[in-house]
């Protein structure tokens, strides 16, 4: 999941510039997305979640190793890797833009909390994405109790790096 979950703060991080709606509104008066969803944060979170998996997929073996377990890889072929990365990190940033296009239609403001839905918006982008991009290495690695376990654990670290990144000051908000 690794690479799911960075897009977001690195984006965060990296973010600016021209908005990805172009402060267009729709006919409710409410712009589509918002200042917060960037170009520069969309390309920076997006290559951050793929530049994440392959450093992963350069340290399998040596961690498989030192901990004697048998880690779960990406894929044996390269194109596959770089499809699965694309997919978790680019449908983690959608997933998280999606979420926002509906806050704006609730009259939600940037920022504004909608409890569990910002902490995995982000997850369920992944996981939809990378579904429909490569559905049997995502049915053979994300099982039923992998996904349960994503679920329960991702909302605690979402909140822990949202609390990082606004003592840091790159969150107006602590959530």
């Amino acid at each position: 999941m690794l690479p799911a979950y960075i897009p977001n703060s690195m984006a965060a991080v990296f973010g600016g510039g021209r908005p990805i709606d172009g402060g267009r509104t729709l006919k409710d008066g409410r712009r589509i997305l918002g200042d917060g969803k960037t170009y520069r944060g969309l390309f920076a979170g997006i290559a951050c979640g793929v530049l994440l998996g392959l450093l992963q997929m350069t340290l399998l073996i040596p961690l498989s190793e030192l901990l004697r377990i048998s880690l779960p890889s990406f894929s044996d072929n390269g194109s596959s890797t770089l499809v699965i990365l694309l997919s978790l990190a680019s449908g983690s940033l959608f997933g998280d833009m999606f979420k926002s296009f509906f806050k704006r239609r609730l009259g939600m403001k940037r920022g504004a909390s909608l409890p569990l839905v910002d902490q995995l918006d982000f997850v369920v982008g992944a996981w939809v994405f990378t579904y429909l991009a490569i559905p049997g290495w995502f049915t053979t690695y994300f099982t039923w109790n992998i996904m349960i376990t994503v679920l329960i654990i991702t909302p605690l670290l979402h909140l822990t790096t949202n609390i990082i990144g606004y003592i840091i000051g790159v969150k107006k908000e602590p959530w």
